[in-house]
């Protein structure tokens, strides 16, 4: 029979192994990131990130125009200011004209002839004088008005100035902290992993020159240059030579047809004619999602070249590879 000891032993031999047992079986294991979903979520934030590029672009736009408007703004407070300042002394020097020659008694009274020609003569001339003096305040007054709201409006213009500027920053900020979580999400993976995602977010798309594209008139221009730039890099905000993002790269294309456009992707759709999807030729300006955030250039075969995202850089697409929104016919 064996001894209380040993049946102590055996016991606890028998814990630990029924303990070891769970604990080899309830211990974490490395399981593999979901490529799709780790591709999903860089798109996602690559996308934020350009919203908020879009928008910094936008803001610009309006930055430029309200500098703009300021500037004019001060010019025409400065007339005014001017303009009262003239007016304000045409009523003093008249004031000081009205008792020139004139007796003043102690109590600073005007103090008139006693000769009644020369009194009627000085009657005349007083009431002259106050009328024209009464004319002159009354546009003096209205002047100082007018001086007020400009310098009002100015006031206005400034502060919605500094609001801006304030938004400016803002949506930078917010595009590169996006831009910054979804290089961090990359940077997690293995190399395999980040070469993974990399063709994912690169299905569908293609660098490779077509040779059926025929383009007509100035968008053959647009087209030509547009598709000189595939395998370029994507980089928020820029508008080349070598990196791009969607409105700079349809802005700096289209200058190749002497179109000036806006370095906004959603400033871009009011520039030109409203086209069909069916409807499309070569050179159209395609946008994409609500509010508009994307734009590309159709070069025809239902395709278009844009500067898709950092992952992918200038690539052709096809036209409806996004949420479609319109297009437009610059020129």
């Amino acid at each position: 029979m064996p001894s209380a000891r040993l049946r102590i032993t055996a016991g606890l031999a028998g814990a630990i192994t029924v303990v070891g047992t769970v604990l080899v079986s309830t211990a974490p294991t490395h399981a593999d990131p979901d490529i799709d979903d780790v591709q999903a979520k860089v798109d996602r934030l690559y996308h934020e990130a350009e919203q908020a590029t879009e928008r910094h672009h936008d803001a610009e736009l309006r930055l430029d125009d309200l500098k703009a408007d300021l500037k004019d703004l001060r010019a025409d407070e400065s007339a005014q200011s001017e303009k009262v300042a003239d007016l304000q002394a045409d009523v003093d020097q008249a004031l000081a004209a009205q008792y020139e020659g004139q007796t003043i008694s102690a109590t600073g009274q005007l103090v008139l002839s006693d000769d009644p020609a020369a009194f009627l003569s000085e009657l005349t001339t007083i009431s002259a004088y106050n009328a024209h003096q009464s004319l002159t305040v009354d546009e003096l007054a209205r002047e100082q008005q007018t001086l007020e709201l400009r310098r009002e409006a100015t006031e206005d213009r400034a502060a919605e100035l500094k609001k801006l500027e304030k938004a400016l920053a803002e949506e930078k900020a917010a595009a590169e902290k996006k831009h910054a979580e979804a290089e961090e999400l990359l940077d997690d993976l293995k190399a395999e992993e980040r070469a993974r995602v990399a063709e994912a977010s690169r299905s569908g798309n293609t660098t490779r020159m077509p040779t059926d594209v025929k383009a007509s008139g100035s968008a053959a221009a647009v087209v030509k240059f547009a598709l000189a730039q595939l395998g370029d890099s994507y980089v928020y905000g820029a508008a080349g030579p070598n990196a791009w993002d969607c409105s700079g790269l349809t802005m700096v294309a289209w200058a190749q047809a002497g179109v000036s456009l806006p370095h906004s992707s959603a400033a871009q759709k009011g520039y030109g004619t409203p086209v069909s999807s069916d409807s499309l030729q070569p050179g159209d300006l395609v946008f994409y999602y609500s509010p508009i955030s994307h734009v590309g250039i159709y070069i025809g075969n239902g395709q278009i070249v844009h500067a898709a995202n950092p992952s992918t850089g200038v690539v052709i697409s096809g036209v409806f590879s996004m949420p479609y929104s319109g297009a437009v016919r610059p020129g």
